[in-house]
C-alpha cells in the first residue's frame, strides 16, 4: 500500500543570516533529506536574506515544518501544503510580531473558512457590522498578509528547489 504524498513550499521571506543554518537543519531533520537553500538578499530588509524551498512528503508535513520554525525571533515565513486525498490544503504564515496564522486552502489556493469558525465570528460580533469585519479579517489572516506582502513581492523570480521524501 502506497502512502499519500503531497507537496508544498517553504517561503522564508526574511531572516538574519545567522539563522540560515538553523532553518536548514530544522528542515533537514523534518524532511530527512539534505536541504540546500539559495539565500538571496531581501531588498526591503537589507540586513536580511530570503529563500524558498519546495518539498514533497506525507500529508501533515507542512504543519510540522511551520511548528518547527514557530517563534524564532526575526523570522518571517510561510509554509504551504497542497490538498491531497482526504486532506485539505493549508497555509501557515508567521511574523515576529503577530506569531503564526493557519488557514485551510482550496485547490486554487483560496482561503477556506469552515462553518464553525464563521458562526463563532458572527457570535463574537454580536450583530455589530464593524466587529464582524474585524472578526473576518482575523479569520482570513489579513494582518499577516498586510505585513508579509512587501516581502512576498520582493522575492518574485526566486529559484525554487524540489525536495522529495516519501516513506
Amino acid at each position: 500500500m502506497s502512502r499519500a504524498v503531497t507537496r508544498g513550499v517553504v517561503y522564508v521571506h526574511s531572516t538574519p543570516t545567522a539563522l540560515c543554518p538553523h532553518v536548514t537543519w530544522a528542515l533537514e531533520s523534518l524532511l530527512e533529506v539534505p536541504v540546500r537553500f539559495e539565500w538571496t538578499k531581501q531588498p526591503i530588509a537589507p540586513t536580511m536574506v530570503r529563500g524558498e524551498l519546495s518539498w514533497a512528503g506525507e500529508p501533515g508535513t507542512g504543519a510540522r515544518i511551520a511548528s518547527s520554525l514557530r517563534g524564532w525571533e526575526h523570522l518571517r515565513y510561510e509554509v504551504t501544503e497542497e490538498p491531497s486525498p482526504g486532506c485539505d490544503g493549508s497555509r501557515w504564515s508567521h511574523t515576529p510580531d503577530l506569531g503564526i496564522h493557519h488557514t485551510w486552502t482550496s485547490a486554487s489556493g483560496d482561503a477556506i473558512v469552515n462553518e464553525d469558525r464563521l458562526r463563532s465570528a458572527l457570535a463574537a460580533s454580536q450583530g455589530d457590522p464593524e466587529q464582524f469585519r474585524v472578526e473576518m479579517a482575523e479569520l482570513l489572516g489579513a494582518a499577516w498578509d498586510q505585513e508579509l506582502e512587501p516581502f512576498r513581492v520582493a522575492g518574485e523570480g526566486a529559484t525554487v528547489r524540489w525536495l522529495h521524501r516519501v516513506s
